[in-house]
Parts: C-alpha cells; structure tokens; sequence
C-alpha cells in the first residue's frame, strides 16, 4: 500500500513539474522581466547539451570534451540548409541532426577503443580538428564572425502562419524537441542496452564475461550522445538565428561538463538542474559584477567538494530524510 501510495505521489509530483515547466511562458513574466522566458528556453537547449555529456560520463563512464563539435554541426546544418542549400525550415534542421549524428558515428569508430584520458584527449583532438578547419573556412563558414540565419515559419496552413519570433511560440518549440530527447533517453536508460551501459562503466571486464560487447555498447551511446548534441546545436541556431566556430571549441564541452557535474552526473534530469543553476546564476551575478566567472568558480568548487553528487543527489538526499520519520513508527511495531 504504502509504495503504490508513494508512485502515485511521484507522478502527481512529476505531472505537476511538467504542467508548470509547458506553463513557463505564462507565469513566469509576472515575476520577472519577460526577457527570462527566452533565458529559460535557452536553459532547455543547454540541458541537452549537457544531457549528452552526461550519457557518455554518468552512464558509460566515458568523460568526453568533444561534445562541442557535435554541437557545432548541428547549427551549421541548419546554417548551410537555410542559406546553402534552400531546405526550408524542416529540412535545414533535420540536416543539422542528421550531420552531427554522422560525424559522431563517424568518430566513435576511434573514440570508444580508447578509455580514460585517452578517451579524453582524442574527444579534444576530434573537436579540434573541425574547429580549426571552421575557422579556416571563413568565406564557407563565417569563422568566428559566424552565420546570421532568417527563419521562415515552420507552419503554414491557410492563413495560419506559426514561427519562431514569438517567445512564448518558440519556448514551447523547444520544450517539445527537448521533452521528446529525455523521453527518449528515459526509455533509453530503463532498457537492457541502459543497464548494459552501466555495467560496462562499473567493470567492462565483468560486463563481457556474461556477454556484453563494450565496445557496441559505448558505440552506439558515443552515437546516441552526438544525436542529442546535435539536436542542441540545431536548436540553438534556430532560437539565436546564429552559427559560429565558436561553439565548437573544447571549452564549451568543458561547460557541458560542469553542468553536468554540478547538476549530478548518472542522473536523468542532473543535467538541466546543474544548467538552470549555474546559467540563473550567470545572469544574475554578472548584472552587478563583471568578473562574475570567478564567483561561479568558486560554487563549482563548493558544490563539487561538500555535494559531489550534485543537486541531484542533495534532492534524493533531502527526500530519504522526509520520508523517515514517517517510516520509523512502521520499523517499530
């Protein structure tokens, strides 16, 4: 009785978080300035950046920087499908996807043999490698400067027209794609390929003595983590109608990595609690102090010393302490 009363309290809980999240639009302006509904929407995109890092590092035990270059294609697909290419709206965005999945298919073949900080270093090299090529191409790619991208609507019927100007429209875009990838990341993670994952992260030697392939196993999440930044960078061109090299240096990976931490790392929603922390923060300290990167320092330092599981951690941890005294009277009988 008491666990059926317990997940249904969940998914009251989870239904409540998610009406309020696809409400954002709404109530949000009334407390703050309307400017904070595109922040949040940014928040989202960020979230599965990080939420990609956080497949490979949480769950496969593979801490890659190279997440940027994944990225980075993915808003310059969008970019070349736009002004290139003459796509159209759909077809610029699924090109973005498509080719930042390709490139990771493409570079897992030589990233997943290695593991540890070889696995790191050749994430680096990979991302790179493609940054510098970006920036030599600067008449292709606009280098540094970047690509400014028009929209067209991405609904046309009749006299209905749907685009992306519209903040609370274009919050709502974004909620949908970002909703769909934890959707998918959840199922993903609850199937034997997730708990396959996490063996292999735990001890592949172990793992492949009942006969789990690590190398097909961190394949294809080097592959599925590429899709998931892609569409983030896919979706960062279409929210900043912008694409540059920039995004694809390997300290931009480093920020997905830290938000990743921060947030709790081997959890499904660490990645948009240590975002939303650490991208409110930026804004609110850097309006009242320009080196506002050394006070963010020192709460990475703080949180990763005294919380190294993160918010997300500190949250279960606060939950196990408000369901005990409810559970001792039980105990003692």
């Amino acid at each position: 009785m008491s666990s059926d009363r317990l997940s249904a309290r969940r998914i009251a809980l989870l239904a409540l978080v998610l009406l309020a999240t696809a409400a954002v639009p709404f109530w949000l302006p009334l407390m703050v300035e309307d400017y904070w509904v595109d922040i949040a929407a940014e928040i989202l995109i960020w979230s599965l950046f990080a939420a990609s890092v956080n497949l490979l590092y949480g769950y496969g035990g593979l801490l890659s920087f190279g997440q940027a270059l994944y990225f980075g294609v993915g808003a310059y697909g969008v970019a070349f499908g736009l002004q290139h290419f003459g796509l159209g709206f759909w077809g610029s965005m699924s090109l973005g996807v498509v080719a930042a999945t390709a490139m990771a298919a493409v570079a897992g073949v030589f990233a997943v043999r290695l593991t540890w900080h070889y696995f790191s270093i050749i994430t680096i090299v990979f991302g790179l490698i493609l940054y510098l090529l970006t920036i030599g191409a600067k008449d292709l790619t606009g280098g540094d400067d970047g690509l400014s991208l028009s929209l067209p609507p991405f609904f046309a019927m009749g006299g209905l027209e749907l685009d992306l100007f519209d903040s609370t429209v274009q919050y709502l875009f974004i909620l949908f794609f970002v909703g769909l990838c934890y959707l998918a990341m959840w199922v993903v993670l609850r199937s034997p390929f997730g708990y396959g994952l996490k063996a292999v992260r735990e001890n592949a030697g172990r793992a492949g003595l009942i006969g789990l392939d690590a190398f097909w196993l961190r394949y294809a999440a080097f592959v599925m983590a590429g899709f998931l930044a892609g569409m983030g960078g896919a979706l960062f061109a279409l929210f900043s109608r912008y694409a540059s090299a920039q995004y694809m240096y390997w300290t931009v990976s480093g920020e997905g990595v830290i938000w990743t931490i921060v947030g709790g790392a081997g959890t499904l929603f660490g990645p948009l609690l240590g975002t939303a922390a650490l991208i409110v923060l930026r804004e609110e300290i850097s309006s009242i102090w320009e080196h506002y990167l050394m006070a963010l320092g020192v709460i990475v330092i703080l949180m990763v010393t005294f919380a190294p599981r993160g918010f997300a951690g500190l949250m279960e941890s606060a939950a196990r302490r408000l369901r005990r005294p409810s559970s001792a009277p039980a105990q003692s009988e």
